[in-house]
């Protein structure tokens, strides 16, 4: 993202302008200069017309004049900025998120390899017994990038390409995908559903698949005398396998050997869980940010803490914990911080924290012996 800028002081004439831009939608009670050097006016008094469609007609009045509008509430009183510059989103690079994505693919195939055993007399698994574990994860990685994708499009928030992350070393061969937002959102209905149709649209591919899945695989004893790294349950998962396998598993000796498969739908759900952790620049941290505004850094801070307690169970949450730490405490805070949510956002805000409830694996894997 950049900004065209302006560095000259603003003038009376550009102020009169301004000012006009809101005159039909603001009644100006002060007029200061900015607090900040890239903020080059503050108008503080009162909307007169719902925040988001005041802000419709004053950004595109400002950007007229070269400055970008953003909304804010101090105290009782309604916050007009005029920034200056207009945002403009930097060019995608196709290249390089079609070179990250083979790399994926091929890290990711030979994930798959590993959970199958070679054919008598081979060493190793052909390369083509990976593809089923490969397709099936990168299936739902993709859906749920592309569900961000096309709302953030749908609003006109550019976006760059789905970025996937190759880890060849990791179970799973990849640390997942992300696509980052070349502007801020326009406001917190805006951010809401972004943030929300990635997961929405994983799960709905995630789920068939994982059941799917499960159908090609089979209940069998647990072994005995040596260590066996298994699967967590969230509530879905456990839920999901009852009903296909009519027992509460694992339990009496007994567990599902996963298929390639359903470990990928069984990956999915656990990538999509770790996404709604509501914190920092995670789908969940910004759902809550678009619940609660400003307040939700505090809640970054108490999910830090849960995570760093949680890491004692399972040290995954150890490096979650310091992601968030060092990357993700600040959120996309939207343009328009005025306009609160409706009621469709806020059921669907409900319904995102349904959807973490259900599937959230407190200890995602661990190594037992029986």
């Amino acid at each position: 993202m950049t900004m065209e800028t302006h560095a000259p002081p603003i003038s009376e004439w550009e102020i009169a302008r301004l000012r006009e831009a809101v005159g039909d939608v603001f009644t100006v009670s002060d007029v200061t200069p900015g607090p900040a050097e890239h903020v080059a006016l503050r108008l503080r008094g009162r909307l007169m017309i719902p925040a988001h469609q005041a802000y419709e007609r004053v950004n595109r009045r400002f950007r007229d004049l070269g400055y970008t509008p953003m909304f804010q509430r101090v105290g009782s009183d309604d916050v007009i900025l005029a920034v200056r510059g207009i945002i403009r989103a930097t060019p995608s690079r196709p290249w390089l998120a079609a070179l990250m994505f083979l790399a994926t693919v091929v890290s990711v195939t030979f994930a798959g390899m590993s959970m199958v055993e070679p054919p008598p007399g081979h060493l190793f698994p052909s390369p083509l017994a990976g593809l089923p574990f490969a397709v099936s994860l990168l299936s739902i990685l993709l859906v749920h990038e592309l569900g961000h994708y096309f709302v953030a499009r749908a609003y006109g928030v550019p976006v760059s390409l789905p970025y996937f992350i190759p880890m060849p070393l990791n179970l799973f061969g990849t640390m997942g995908a992300f696509i980052r937002m070349k502007a801020p959102p326009t406001n917190r209905r805006v951010l809401l559903s972004i943030a929300a149709a990635g997961p929405l649209a994983g799960l709905v591919i995630a789920v068939p698949i994982l059941i799917i899945g499960l159908l090609l695989s089979e209940v069998t004893p647990l072994p005995t005398g040596q260590p066996l790294l298994m699967e967590g349950n969230s509530l879905l998962y456990l839920g999901i396998k009852f009903l296909i396998f009519g027992r509460v598993l694992p339990g009496g000796g007994m567990d599902v050997m996963l298929h390639p498969v359903a470990m990928a739908g069984w990956a999915g759900l656990m990538v999509t869980a770790l996404n709604l952790i509501p914190a920092g620049q995670l789908d969940g941290g910004h759902v809550v940010y678009a619940l609660l505004g400003e307040k939700a850094r505090w809640l970054t801070w108490l999910i830090i803490g849960a995570l760093l307690i949680l890491g004692f169970v399972w040290s995954g949450w150890f490096l979650l914990a310091g992601l968030v730490f060092i990357f993700g405490q600040r959120p996309a805070a939207p343009l328009d911080a005025i306009t609160a949510l409706d009621r469709p956002r806020q059921a669907l805000a409900l319904l995102i924290v349904i959807v973490f409830i259900l599937i959230f694996t407190p200890v995602p894997m661990i190594v037992r012996q029986f």
